[in-house]
């Protein structure tokens, strides 16, 4: 977005005009509304300005709710915004420290800066590019005197009379719709900065799951989340927001419900043991935090192989860390031997998922060529030694 159509989305009439638009779900419905808008005389500019914001709302509400009727958005800044249930939880970390202020360093279109101010704390939100700024403002001025935003560099703001501080690096290029999250060494500002500010003030540092955990600084807390099954963030937790005795948490939240494990330091893993009646795969949130052997000792489970993050057990669990499998019959993993034994099986719907072994599931559901009625899941994965293809229904 250019700060033109920034200025033209400012306007009196395109913000009641977006409202007027309403939802658009799709390229139809917003063939529809340029169709519609044009026809009555609005002009190509404030019409695309108009429909693509209209559209981005549409997508919003599945991270902001309600929230997302009054926002503003870049694509980018959508796609990597934080999810409102997620940042609420940030913000009430705060909060249970005692901190009072905030200041959001890359703030992005501000979706942290909404939770901290929801929460009732006061926000200073920076970000380096002008038109991002120029869309938080707006979306946190239901906030007023409460939250102030700032075009500028994180590193050059002055942090006297602040709390603490949040943090979402990243390099951003040229244009919008472009951001992406990229390498350590290509962060910005500069991970060596971030976590240097934590030697004056507590910080919470939002990262991609996949971070390099020999990066991360041996004394934060680090909790890695997840929403209905996706891993969405690492963030590192410094200072007071720290929690006394933890160093890996793992978050899992599943629609209105969350549930952590949390330990001192990465869980030593269990034995393996052999298939039972039972396969656990651990949510994606407790693997990255090498928690797996809590949970495995917690349900009384075991590893099917070293280094394999498949548990089982001869027990049926009932535990948000896990999704649960019901294993039916083992096959050697030979895409000829599976093939005949499930259309044996009338299966034509397979679920394919796989650990330790290099297969392209895509690839390998083709091989089978399935055209039953029945479906089931098929866990490729090491057992022991052997490769082998488990078939099984999800409990």
């Amino acid at each position: 977005m250019e700060m033109s159509e920034l200025v033209t989305l400012l306007s009196h009439e395109a913000l009641e005009l977006i409202d007027e638009v309403g939802p658009i779900a799709s390229s139809d419905d917003a063939l529809k509304a340029v169709t519609r808008m044009r026809a009555v005389g609005h002009s190509p500019d404030l019409t695309s300005a108009v429909v693509t914001q209209a559209r981005l709302r549409t997508r919003a509400q599945a991270k902001f709710g309600p929230f997302a009727a009054r926002m503003l958005f870049t694509q980018a800044g959508l796609e990597q915004a934080t999810r409102m249930p997620v940042a609420a939880r940030h913000a009430r970390r705060f909060v249970a420290a005692g901190i009072e202020s905030v200041a959001d360093l890359g703030c992005g279109i501000g979706a942290d800066s909404l939770a901290f101010a929801g929460a009732g704390l006061r926000v200073l939100a920076v970000d380096a590019d002008a038109v991002t700024a120029g869309i938080t403002a707006h979306n946190l001025a239901p906030f007023g005197d409460m939250a102030e935003v700032r075009n500028s560099f994180a590193e050059d703001v002055a942090l006297e009379g602040i709390d603490a501080a949040w943090l979402d690096p990243a390099r951003r290029t040229k244009g919008h719709s472009e951001t992406k999250r990229v390498t350590a060494a290509d962060y910005s500002p500069h991970l060596d900065w971030v976590f240097g500010l934590a030697d004056q003030l507590p910080i919470g540092v939002k990262l991609g799951p996949a971070h390099d955990r020999d990066a991360l600084p041996a004394d934060a807390e680090t909790q890695w989340v997840s929403v209905d099954g996706d891993v969405v963030e690492l963030v590192v937790w410094t200072g007071r927001l720290a929690r006394p005795g933890v160093r890996r948490a793992a978050l899992v939240v599943r629609g209105d419900q969350a549930h952590e494990l949390t330990a001192p330091a990465d869980a030593p893993d269990e034995e393996p043991r052999e298939l039972g009646a039972f396969l656990h795969e651990p949510d994606g949130a407790v693997i990255r935090a090498r928690l797996v052997g809590e949970v495995a000792r917690s349900l009384q489970a075991g590893p099917v192989a070293d280094g394999i993050a498949y548990l089982t057990s001869d027990a049926a669990l009932t535990t948000p860390f896990v999704s649960s499998f019901r294993v039916r019959e083992v096959f050697p993993a030979d895409v000829k031997t599976l093939a005949k034994a499930l259309r044996g099986l009338d299966i034509g719907t397979l679920e394919i998922k796989k650990r330790g072994m290099d297969i392209d599931p895509a690839v390998f559901r083709k091989k089978l060529n399935l055209k039953g009625s029945q479906s089931a899941a098929l866990i490729l994965t090491r057992a022991g030694t052997k490769r082998v293809a488990i078939l099984a229904d999800r409990v």
